[in-house]
């Protein structure tokens, strides 16, 4: 009963997040979050690679869904990447993903995938896109973000949406960060790719590492 009422505390955290969002695909959200039956029986979770870091930045963060998400953290299933067949070994060393929602998860859900991911301190994501639309939340630590031509430090509470095919790419800070994830539209994995990107300018300037 107290690992289920975590669980709840940590959804109802999230729902408020995208209930509060202006798209209408946040009400969306929210709703299928709070009213979907989970398929699946959560339980401990062996800890992933990444768990110390993942830990260590929930713990140091005020935002509600992080304190959330820090309790329940041993139950989540972290290291679930629905797009992991389209990156190389090196990317997926510096991040990890809990999938909370999509046709696969735990909450069924046909065309929405949701969850909540971790980038450890400092590395690179290249420039990368996809078909669906994106809406990213952070909660804890902060990253250097590309989102088209919207380049700036970002940190927890920022909402950052991509459209359908919108370059985006990100630089960890010394904490890492960790953001709850949403693909809505045309959520197909197949269309996520890497392009190029302008990283080699925003080394020259010091902004990427």
């Amino acid at each position: 009963m107290v690992q289920s009422n975590l669980l709840s505390a940590m959804l109802e955290a999230i729902s408020g997040v995208y209930e509060a969002e202006a798209d209408p695909q946040g009400t969306y959200t929210a709703q299928t979050l709070r009213v979907t039956p989970l398929l699946t029986r959560f339980e401990q979770a062996p800890p992933c690679l990444l768990d110390e870091g993942i830990r260590t930045v929930l713990a140091g963060s005020e935002h509600p869904e992080a304190r959330a998400a820090h309790k329940a953290h041993h139950l989540l299933p972290w290291g679930s990447n629905p797009v992991e067949g389209q990156t190389e070994q090196t990317i997926a060393e510096m991040i990890s993903v809990a999938t909370l929602m999509g046709p696969d998860g735990p909450i069924p859900a046909p065309d929405v995938r949701l969850g909540l991911v971790y980038m450890r301190p400092e590395p690179y994501y290249p420039m990368q896109l996809h078909d669906a639309d994106e809406t990213y939340v952070i909660i804890a630590g902060q990253a250097f973000w590309i989102a088209g031509d919207d380049i700036r430090m970002r940190g927890a509470g920022d909402m950052i949406h991509h459209p359908s095919q919108m370059p985006h790419a990100f630089n960890t800070g010394p904490e890492g960060f960790l953001a709850i994830w949403r693909w809505s539209g045309d959520i197909n994995t197949d269309s996520y790719a890497f392009v190029e990107d302008q990283v080699a300018d925003l080394q020259a300037a010091g902004a990427v590492a």
